[in-house]
């Protein structure tokens, strides 16, 4: 049997953890609380139903025996930890290992040495279904699995030897992209989640408190389209401009009017505002009060896409002179309010060393 190692416990990881069980896999579970962990995950569908049962070989707080002779290792942690996690998990690497981030967007600028170890770097496009704990260790909900889902890896040609390998351990259809800057430059979260925080909390500051948890999807408004759609123009410019400057397809980066299959802003609100899938999520805002609610900039919502997933892609503007104005609104929303103030930067070099990356 294939040996996984899954690191990260949150509602992706478990979720990715039970379905490699149940299709053959030995699955070890890195998680802080390892404790707290029973010896296998329960799975619920949308109505609470239970899908399956799927047992762990190990639940271990421990990284290097969670790792130690794993043929794939699965990060499921944010982006905001990549840095955190890659220095204690590069020296951990085997040569031969596959290394799977999920999502894969950024993890290239923090997890890289990982080849030089003799080891695959892959990243996930997006998440294969949208997942939520039910009990922490125990238990989680599948809320929605995608038909298939897409890899990259670097070096960029190591996808093609590994997907179907993947496929059967996920059990779905993998496919592979032509480069990992695709996956980078993918305009998920990054562009989705920084753009409705931003018109959704434009006007707050210290003192001021909401009611409730505002649902994230459902109250999405036109504003928030509009600018997300304003961001996401921005991304394809980029992408034209790096294709102009290399051979990297970048075709993959489909422009979200496309994925949403929603023209204009109008089209879009009522899209994504209505996904079932999405239904019942709140915002990253937590109680201070009875009845008084703040933005959590403690959020990976903050931490992860406005920090490390906007922040990149501006880096990469500014590589190749892009003018990213919806952008760099949104991102000065945030070191303003938040209190970050100016962020560091993600990506560091000129466009050749940059590009020399993707090869």
């Amino acid at each position: 049997m294939t040996t996984v190692a899954v690191i990260g416990g949150g509602n992706i990881g478990t979720l990715m953890a039970a379905e490699m069980s149940r299709n053959g896999c030995h699955v070890r579970m890195y998680a802080s609380d390892a404790s707290n962990w029973g010896n296998s995950i329960d799975v619920y569908g949308p109505e609470g139903d239970l899908l399956f049962s799927a047992g762990l070989q190990l639940v271990t707080s421990q990284l290097n025996e969670a790792i130690r002779g794993a043929k794939w290792v699965i990060v499921t942690h944010p982006s905001s930890r990549f840095e955190m996690l890659a220095k204690d998990l590069i020296p951990l690497v085997e040569a031969g290992q596959r290394v799977v981030v999920v999502p894969g967007a950024d993890a290239e600028y923090y997890f890289a040495e990982v080849v030089n170890r003799g080891a695959v770097l892959l990243g996930l496009q997006r998440v294969h279904s949208i997942a939520r704990l039910r009990e922490r260790g125990h238990s989680v909900y599948q809320l929605g699995k995608k038909p298939s889902v897409q890899l990259a890896s670097i070096p960029s040609d190591a996808a093609n030897q590994v997907s179907s390998e993947l496929a059967e351990m996920m059990g779905m259809p993998v496919e592979v992209l032509p480069n990992y800057l695709v996956e980078t430059l993918t305009p998920s979260n990054p562009i989705l989640h920084t753009t409705r925080l931003a018109t959704m909390f434009r006007d707050w500051h210290e003192g001021l408190s909401y009611p409730r948890n505002i649902p994230f999807y459902e109250t999405w408004d036109e504003e928030s389209s509009r600018c997300m759609i304003g961001c996401d123009c921005e991304l394809q410019s980029l992408c034209r401009s790096i294709e102009e400057r290399s051979e990297l397809d970048l075709s993959g980066v489909v422009p979200l009017t496309t994925h949403y299959e929603s023209p204009d802003a109008r089209a879009m609100t009522d899209k994504i505002s209505h996904i079932p899938a999405f239904k019942g999520l709140g915002s990253p805002m937590r109680e201070v009060a009875p009845g008084e609610w703040v933005p959590d900039f403690s959020s990976r919502y903050f931490t992860a896409d406005f920090e490390i997933g906007l922040k990149a892609i501006i880096d990469l503007a500014d590589a190749f002179s892009v003018k990213v104005p919806h952008m760099r609104d949104v991102i000065t929303w945030y070191e303003r309010t938040s209190g970050a103030g100016a962020l560091s930067r993600v990506v560091a070099g000129g466009p050749d060393e940059i590009l020399s990356l993707y090869n």
